[in-house]
């Protein structure tokens, strides 16, 4: 998987952004809003985090995270560009990165999945997830 260079106007910067931050990219991108305090916890609770910062601005333009066992398992989320920098490659720069630093931390034959919604199926295809057939992602209904 050939990472793609980032252009110079941005910055990547392994760790994880302020939670106001998290919180205020994950809106812009049109992601689920949360709370600060589940926002806090996500960020505490996460394995592996990495993020884009425009040079000019120092302002949080994409993110990633990888939750994570440490053993086996880990699950890609919050993959999220700002619509005034989509289309530099910054969400497959953050997946490359996130899917290397899993390579080379954790032991082989590592699971790595994620939740494809539609706008973000092609950059996943692209950097080479399938699938899950026969299986299927579900989620717990709220009550």
């Amino acid at each position: 998987m050939g990472r793609m260079p980032l252009p110079d106007r941005y910055e990547l910067i392994l760790g994880a952004p302020h939670v106001d931050e998290y919180r205020a990219l994950r809106a812009d991108a049109g992601l689920s809003p949360k709370s600060h305090a589940q926002s806090a916890a996500a960020i505490a609770g996460t394995w592996f985090f990495c993020h884009v910062r425009d040079r000019a601005t120092s302002t949080l333009v994409a993110m990633g995270r990888v939750i994570g066992d440490g053993g086996w398992y880990f699950h890609i989320a919050d993959i999220a560009t700002h619509p005034d920098h989509q289309g530099a490659g910054l969400g497959r720069t953050v997946l490359d990165t996130l899917t290397a630093h899993i390579h080379a931390t954790a032991p082989p034959d590592a699971y790595i999945t994620l939740i494809a919604d539609p706008p973000g199926r092609r950059l996943y295809e692209k950097a080479g997830f399938i699938d899950t057939d026969p299986s299927r992602g579900m989620r717990l209904a709220t009550p």
